[in-house]
């Protein structure tokens, strides 16, 4: 008796859906973008030029050290009061009304032991070597967010939207308007409030 031959088995449509499937990973799957902290380096100091002098009282130094815990202006704190702090430092506006360096749009307690002006007030870092990663990056988005506050609160007074909304918006390309005469009114907001963020050797 003859053997019949097994019926082939047609692999078109198993293509088709190995082919359907690809494209719907490909549409569906999402690519996690590595994050990081936005800096930008200072620039290159000329030698032999002497370093300028800065008053005490504008200085705003954060020190964390290994078990994680804050001081700040020698003052212990939770983490969820440095933002608060660091905005009534920024914000201060120290000198007398009449007085050269007085700043009219500073809405602060007008401390004379705190920050003169917003361009003056320095917020300085230092972290312990054994400091966790996780309590570096939150005290960094913490003072970042006191910059960000006080810059959508003046944006919003003066034109009516929010620095960090609009900066985004034109980041990303999805601006709506005229970019050039937004990021002309992004980098007065800027000046109101400069971003003086710095860090401090943890050996030092």
């Amino acid at each position: 008796m003859a053997r019949r031959n097994a019926p082939e088995i047609n692999a078109g449509s198993m293509a088709d859906i190995a082919f359907l499937l690809l494209i719907f990973f490909l549409v569906t799957t999402t690519i996690e973008k590595d994050r990081g902290l936005v800096r930008a380096l200072p620039p290159e100091q000329p030698e032999n030029v002497e370093p300028p002098i800065i008053k005490e009282k504008n200085l705003f130094v954060v020190i964390v050290n290994k078990n994680d815990e804050l001081l700040v202006e020698d003052k212990p704190m939770e983490m969820k009061d440095l933002q608060e702090a660091a905005i009534a430092f920024l914000d201060n506006g120290g000198v007398p009304k009449g007085q050269e360096g007085y700043c009219d749009y500073c809405q602060g307690e007008r401390d004379p032991s705190s920050s003169d002006f917003p361009d003056k007030a320095i917020v300085t870092v230092k972290n312990d070597r054994e400091t966790s990663y996780d309590t570096y990056i939150t005290v960094q988005n913490e003072l970042v967010g006191a910059y960000n506050f006080l810059r959508d609160r003046e944006s919003q007074r003066l034109y009516g939207w929010k620095f960090t909304e609009v900066k985004k918006a034109i980041d990303e390309g999805v601006y709506k308007g005229n970019e050039e005469s937004a990021k002309e009114k992004l980098d007065i907001i800027k000046k109101m409030y400069p971003q003086k963020l710095s860090e401090i050797d943890p050996q030092s």
